[in-house]
């Protein structure tokens, strides 16, 4: 059985989403966010307080990214796959990285200084440069979605969700005004898709059944 730990739309919603677009049966441990703060024994499980973590069987993964590639390599071939021998491989590798390592980095900038640092240490201009950056690699997606459906391969995939979860967080944060028609349209393909609407539904009933906040991780204060 694969065992999720995760917080309320955090980074860990990327494994989340791909659990129930694959429906591949999971266990789904919620914490409070900032685990490493809030839920101090769950450094025996990450030491690093971290989340995603994941474990299937002896396997232990703590990146996103990766663990979307994982699940849909290993559960999911051909279908949130994409294989070597495709065409669209290595643009599929490429997005599924965009997503965490160019679109997610600058925003948990904007969080910490927005939401996570006491009110002294908050920095808005700090965090206004973060969000004119992320804005700025949004431009490279734009003219994409204007002609395709989804990144790549012809079909949705891991990239997609790593991509998506990028925008689902700049809406958390107040960001997703500024998006360009293209990447607002795209956004909205996947938060309607049923895969989408399960993983929400899936992240509130766990949380409510282990009494852990249902508020988004990017709203809390430490």
């Amino acid at each position: 059985m694969i065992t999720l730990h995760h917080c309320v739309s955090a980074r860990s919603f990327r494994p989340l989403w791909a659990l129930e677009e694959i429906g591949v049966p999971y266990e789904l441990k919620m914490l409070p966010f900032p685990p490493r703060v809030l839920a101090r024994a769950f450094m025996e499980v990450n030491p690093l307080g971290t989340i995603p973590a994941l474990e299937d069987g002896a396997l232990f993964m703590t990146e996103s990214a990766a663990i979307c590639q994982y699940l849909a390599a290993r559960y999911s071939p051909g279908v949130l796959d994409v294989a070597p021998h495709e065409a669209d491989f290595g643009r599929y590798l490429n997005f599924l990285h965009f997503g965490e390592a160019t679109l997610t980095f600058p925003q948990t900038l904007v969080l910490r200084y927005t939401h996570l640092e006491p009110p002294e240490r908050r920095q808005p201009q700090i965090a206004e440069d973060y969000a004119r950056w992320f804005h700025a690699r949004l431009r490279t997606l734009a003219p994409l979605l204007e002609t395709q459906t989804y990144l790549c391969a012809g079909r949705f995939t891991a990239a997609d969700i790593s991509v998506g979860y990028a925008l689902m967080l700049a809406e958390l944060l107040g960001l997703s005004e500024r998006f360009p028609p293209p990447i607002a349209q795209y956004w909205r393909r996947l938060r309607e898709r049923e895969g989408f609407l399960r993983a929400m539904r899936a992240q509130e009933a766990a949380a409510l059944a282990q009494n852990v906040s249902t508020v988004p991780a990017p709203e809390l204060r430490p």
